[in-house]
C-alpha cells in the first residue's frame, strides 16, 4: 500500500532559530522579573501614547483610505493570483475563516463589557443617560468596525498580491519587495519575519492566558469551579491539545471545519439573544447606530481629544489601534493564505464590509440589550458586576435571559472553540513564516508551534507575566506601523506597474487573432465545432507549439539572450522563458485547459453524458490570456509569441526608472 511521501523539513534556519531565541529571552524576562518587565513595557507604551499618539491615528486613517480607494480604483479588477485563478474557498467558508481569525474571541469578551463600560463612564458627559447610550454604541462601532478590518486587509492584500501574483514567499518580507528588491531574501527579510513570529507567538500566548480567565470565570459562575492558576493551566492544555489536532489536519480540514462551526454557533447565539431580548428595540438601534457611526466616522477617525486632554483615548482607542496593528501580521497573513484567486475589489468588499457588518450587528444585539437592561428595565447590580470584572460580563448578561444556565454552557463552549481556532490559525501562520512561506510542511513543524504557544502561555501564567507581554505586544505596533506604511507604498507602486502592463496587453493589435492564426474561415469553423480531446491538444503542442518555441529560442540565443524552453509532463504544457537580468523576465506558456462541452445541437443535447473538450490556451507570467491557438500553423504561433514579447518589451521601456 503506497503512501504519500512526507514533505521534507522546510525550516528557514536563520528565522526559526532567531525567533525562538528572542521569544525565549522575552518570555524569560517576563518570568524572572515580571514587575520589572511590566514597568519597563508600561513606560515604553506610556511614552508612545504620550508622544506619538497622533502618528497612530494618522496611520490608521491612511490605511482605511488606501484600502477603500483600492476597491473603487482601476486596480480593483486585478486578481490576487494569475488572471485565470479562481477562489480556493466558497464564500461562506471564507467569511467564517475571516470572522474566526479576526474578531471571534474578542466579540465574546467585549460584546457586553465594552458598551456597558462606555455607557457608565463615557469620555465626555454624564454616564447612565440616553445620550451616553448613543455615544457608547458609536464608540464601540468605531473600535470594532471598518478601521480594524482595514488594518488586517492592508496586510493581507499586500502579502496575497506579491505571493500569489508575483511568486514571492507568503511571508511578511515579501511586502517590502518593491522597495528593496531581492534583498528581502537577506538579513532585512529575516528580521521582518522574525519580528512577525515573535509578535504572533506572544500575541496568541497572551490571548490564550487572558482568555482562559473568561472561561474560568464562567465555569466558576455556573459550577463553582475555583478560579486559579491550576484550573487555567488545565484549560490551556485542553485548548492547545484541540488546536494541535486541528492544525495537524491542515487548513482544508481542521481549521476550515472549526471556522464553519464557529460561524454557525455564533449565529445561533446571536439569534437567541435577538429573539429573547428587546427585538424591535435592537433593530431600531442597529439602524440608528449604523447611521450615527457613518455620519461621525471622519470626526472620530481624527479625534485626539487635543483640546480636552483625557487618559480615555490612551486606554481605549489607541489601545485598540495598537492591538490591531500588532496582530495584523498574524491575522493578515492568515487572511492572505485563504484569499487566493479573488479580485482586489472582491477581497476588499469581503474583508472590509461583511465581517465588519456582522461584528457591528453583534455589538448592537449584545451591547444594546445590556444597556436596555440598565436604562429601561432598571436592573440593579449588573453594571457594577461588569465594571468590576469584564470577564464575568457575558455570563452576568446571560443570567438575565431565559434558559441562562444552558445558554451559558453553550457560550463557554463557544469561547473554547474560538480559542482553538485562534491557536491553530496562529500556529499555521508561524509555521508559514518560519518555513519561508512553504505551502506543504511536515506535520511536526505545525505541532511544534502549536504546543510552543501553549507552553509559553502556561509559563507566563505561572510567573504572572501575561500583562507585561500584552503591553509589549501593543508597544510593538509602533515599528510595525512604519513597516505597514512602507508596504502600502510598495503595493501601490507594484499595482501601477501591473495596471500599465494590463493596459498594454489589451491594446488593439494591427492584425486580428484569426488572421494571425493563418487559417481559412473553413478551417477556423472546423476547429470551433471539433471540440478537441486532451490527446489532440497535446499532439498539437508537441508537433507545432514546441518547434515554434524552439525556433524563437534559437534566434534569441543568437542575439545574446539567455533562453530556456521547458516542458511540464504533468500538465502537458510547454514554456518559453526569456531572462532579462534585473528586469522582469518573459514567459510564454501553452497548456491544455479543460472546459465542459456545451450542448449546442439536438444530437449533443440528446447525449446525457457530460463530456469535456480542451483548448490550447496561452498563459503569460501574469496568468491565462483566455484565447485558444489550437490548429494554428507554426508561423502563426511564432507570430503570436513575437506579438506578446513585443508588448512585454514595450512594458519594460515604459516602467524603467
Amino acid at each position: 500500500m503506497s503512501s504519500e511521501p512526507r514533505p521534507p523539513t522546510t525550516i528557514n534556519r536563520p528565522v526559526f532559530f532567531s525567533a525562538a531565541l528572542f521569544t525565549l529571552l522575552l518570555v524569560g524576562f517576563a518570568i524572572i522579573a515580571p514587575k520589572t518587565a511590566q514597568n519597563f513595557f508600561e513606560s515604553l507604551q506610556g511614552w508612545i501614547l504620550g508622544n506619538v499618539s497622533w502618528f497612530y491615528i494618522l496611520v490608521v486613517a491612511i490605511i482605511l483610505l488606501s484600502v477603500a480607494f483600492l476597491a473603487i480604483s482601476r486596480y480593483g479588477d486585478i486578481k490576487l493570483g494569475p488572471d485565470h485563478s479562481e477562489p480556493d474557498y466558497r464564500n461562506f467558508t471564507w467569511f467564517a475563516m475571516l470572522f474566526s481569525a479576526g474578531m471571534g474571541i474578542g466579540l465574546m469578551f467585549f460584546g457586553v463589557a465594552e458598551p456597558v463600560m462606555h455607557f457608565m463612564s463615557p469620555p465626555v458627559g454624564e454616564g447612565g443617560t440616553a445620550a451616553a447610550a448613543r455615544e457608547s454604541m458609536k464608540i464601540t462601532f468605531f473600535h470594532w468596525g471598518l478601521h480594524a478590518w482595514a488594518i488586517y486587509a492592508a496586510v493581507a492584500l499586500t502579502l496575497a498580491f506579491f505571493s500569489f501574483r508575483h511568486g514571492l514567499p507568503l511571508t511578511l518580507r515579501s511586502a517590502l519587495y518593491p522597495l528593496i528588491g531581492n534583498r528581502i531574501h537577506g538579513p532585512i527579510g529575516h528580521a521582518v519575519d522574525i519580528f512577525a513570529i515573535i509578535g504572533t507567538v506572544l500575541g496568541v500566548a497572551t490571548s490564550l492566558g487572558l482568555g482562559v480567565a473568561q472561561m474560568n470565570s464562567g465555569l466558576n459562575h455556573l459550577f463553582g469551579i475555583p478560579v486559579g492558576v491550576t484550573t487555567q493551566i488545565i484549560l490551556i492544555i485542553i485548548t492547545c491539545g484541540l488546536a494541535t489536532l486541528s492544525v495537524a489536519s491542515g487548513l482544508d480540514k481542521g481549521i476550515r471545519i472549526l471556522s464553519e462551526a464557529n460561524m454557525v454557533l455564533a449565529v445561533i447565539l446571536l439569534l437567541f439573544v435577538l429573539i429573547a431580548g428587546p427585538t424591535v428595540f435592537l433593530f431600531q438601534t442597529f439602524v440608528q447606530n449604523t447611521g450615527a457611526y457613518l455620519s461621525d466616522i471622519v470626526n472620530k477617525t481624527f479625534n485626539l481629544y487635543a483640546y480636552e486632554p483625557s487618559d480615555w483615548i490612551g486606554g481605549w482607542t489607541l489601545f485598540y489601534w495598537g492591538w490591531w496593528i500588532a496582530w495584523s501580521p498574524f491575522v493578515g497573513l492568515f487572511i492572505a493564505r485563504i484569499s487566493r484567486g479573488r479580485t482586489i475589489r472582491e477581497f476588499v468588499c469581503g474583508v472590509l464590509l461583511v465581517p465588519a457588518g456582522f461584528t457591528l450587528f453583534w455589538m448592537t444585539v449584545f451591547g444594546d440589550t445590556a444597556i436596555h437592561f440598565i436604562l429601561v428595565d432598571g436592573v440593579k447590580g449588573f453594571s457594577e458586576t461588569v465594571e468590576a470584572d469584564s470577564s464575568l460580563a457575558l455570563f452576568a448578561f446571560l443570567e438575565l435571559l431565559p434558559w441562562s444556565n444552558v445558554v451559558s454552557v453553550f457560550a463557554i463552549a463557544m469561547v473554547a472553540v474560538f480559542f482553538v481556532t485562534s491557536a491553530d490559525s496562529g500556529a499555521l501562520v508561524v509555521d508559514l513564516l518560519a518555513s519561508g512561506g512553504a505551502d506543504r510542511t511536515p506535520v511536526w513543524q505545525r505541532i511544534f508551534w502549536s504546543l510552543s504557544m501553549g507552553a509559553v502561555a502556561i509559563a507566563l501564567l505561572l510567573a504572572d507575566g501575561l500583562t507585561a507581554l500584552q503591553t509589549a505586544t501593543i508597544a510593538s505596533a509602533l515599528p510595525f506601523s512604519i513597516i505597514l506604511l512602507l508596504s502600502l507604498w510598495g503595493l501601490f507602486k507594484a499595482l501601477r506597474l501591473d495596471a500599465t502592463k494590463r493596459g498594454i496587453r489589451y491594446q488593439s493589435l494591427t492584425l486580428s487573432r484569426p488572421a494571425r492564426g493563418g487559417q481559412s474561415w473553413e478551417r477556423r469553423l472546423r476547429n470551433m465545432v471539433m471540440m478537441p480531446r486532451r490527446s489532440h491538444v497535446l499532439r498539437f503542442i508537441s508537433d507545432v507549439v514546441r518547434p515554434a518555441l524552439d525556433d524563437v529560442a534559437d534566434e534569441l540565443r543568437r542575439q545574446g539572450y539567455a533562453v530556456a524552453v521547458r516542458e511540464d509532463e504533468t500538465e502537458g504544457s510547454v514554456t518559453l522563458e526569456v531572462s532579462h537580468g534585473d528586469h522582469l523576465d518573459f514567459w510564454y506558456t501553452v497548456r491544455p485547459e479543460a472546459f465542459v462541452r456545451p450542448s449546442l445541437t439536438p444530437e449533443e443535447a440528446a447525449d446525457e453524458e457530460e463530456r469535456k473538450y480542451f483548448r490550447a490556451e496561452v498563459h503569460l507570467r501574469e496568468g491565462g490570456q483566455d484565447y485558444d491557438i489550437m490548429g494554428w500553423s507554426r508561423d502563426a504561433v511564432i507570430g503570436d509569441i513575437l506579438d506578446q514579447y513585443e508588448r512585454h518589451r514595450h512594458y519594460l521601456h515604459m516602467v524603467r526608472p
